[in-house]
């Protein structure tokens, strides 16, 4: 499934339904350009349902109503709800290791 990039209005609708990981990132954040390449991986071996990226500038509604306070910061979220938070750069090993941990 491709990675979907959500804004204000459309995250709730993204992140409804089924188990996604969410990556709120910033254009001018360097870990967050290290782990975009992470999360194509983690898409493409199917690591975890779907991917949704935001864009914490660009939609500051969003990232002030979760607390984000740093980039990036992904939550795993399952049916709308908040299952677990990680902050920073993770390698793949990492991030699939943290998804297993809560599903």
């Amino acid at each position: 499934m491709a990675i979907v990039q959500a804004t204000d209005q459309t995250f709730y609708e993204e992140t409804k339904e089924g188990y996604i990981l969410v990556d709120f990132w910033a254009t001018w954040c360097g870990p967050c350009k290290m782990l975009t390449p992470v999360l194509e991986q983690l898409d493409a071996d199917n690591s975890i349902s779907k991917i949704v990226k935001l864009e914490v500038d660009a939609n500051p509604v969003i990232a002030q109503e979760y607390g984000i306070m740093s980039v990036p910061t992904m939550l795993l979220m399952r049916d709308g709800e908040i299952v677990a938070k990680t902050m920073g750069y993770q390698p793949k090993e990492l991030l699939q290791q943290f998804i297993a941990d809560h599903q």
